[in-house]
């Protein structure tokens, strides 16, 4: 009889902000395939006597959909457990793509992304009412090609949008300098926020003029993302900002009458 595969996102780093239907997965579980480097260890804690585990870092895409085909097969509940949510970076779809030639079947359980926890532990709007709306998620890097760069994303942060980076803390310098080519201003809030959830989680708050002098002062280069925009600090904009969902004055369909506010 065929077993299953299912990819869990395993989230930030707290092990208690993973889904109920993920924790089960975890406790059933036959087989345990995690990403050791990023994945906090403390969830295999969950896993049942006897379960089979795996740390995924130091072995190849074949070597991992090998152990899942194989164990898959035998009848096994195979669990692929990928930090933050697998859909946002998750290398997810060369994994499904095996299985499906292989006729295993799999389901996909979502997780907390570090765009979310970040935003979280901060804590601020990622989307600030009539401010921002917009948030791009985007990654950096020196070595892996992709299509546009930060600097042709950077330039809808100047219209409101809000701009998340994964995996640019070590090159912070070049991320910025895209930034100030996209005509960024230098008073453009940054925050970067360092293991979000962790137990040794960092925030640090600055602006495009300072903020790779004060990532590089804390001595920060991986595990991290850098939030660009006003709604990475919205403190110069409190005094306007209003959701029109909650807006007295505003009308909607579960409340059509004004309502009045109390003085």
């Amino acid at each position: 009889m065929v077993g299953k595969v299912v990819f869990i996102g395993a989230g930030p780093g707290d092990p208690e902000l993973i889904t109920v239907k993920g924790k089960k997965y975890i406790e059933r579980a036959d087989v345990i395939i995690y990403a050791g480097s990023l994945v906090n260890q403390s969830i295999l804690k969950w896993t049942k006597e006897g379960v089979e585990v795996y740390n995924s870092a130091p072995l190849t895409l074949n070597e991992i959909v090998e152990i899942m085909v194989k164990r898959a097969s035998e009848g096994k509940l195979v669990v692929r457990l990928k930090s933050g949510d697998p859909s946002i970076y998750g290398a997810l779809l060369e994994e499904i793509w095996a299985l499906e030639v292989a006729g295993i079947p799999y389901e996909v359980v979502p997780g907390i992304t570090a765009a979310i926890a970040a935003a979280s532990v901060i804590p601020i709007e990622l989307t600030v009412p009539k401010i921002s709306q917009t948030v791009i998620i985007t990654r950096a890097s020196l070595r892996v090609p992709m299509q546009g760069s930060i600097k042709d994303f950077a330039k809808l942060v100047k219209v409101g949008a809000t701009m998340v980076i994964y995996t640019g803390i070590h090159i912070i310098d070049r991320v910025v300098g895209e930034l100030r080519e996209a005509g960024l201003e230098e008073s453009t809030p940054v925050t970067v926020v360092y293991k979000a959830t962790w137990p040794d989680q960092k925030v640090i708050k600055g602006r495009l003029s300072d903020i790779v002098e004060k990532v590089r002062k804390e001595r920060i280069y991986r595990d991290s993302v850098i939030i660009v925009g006003i709604a990475s600090n919205p403190e110069s904009v409190r005094q306007i900002v209003r959701s029109s969902v909650y807006d007295p004055s505003h009308i909607h369909s579960f409340r059509p009458h004004k309502v009045e506010e109390s003085d």
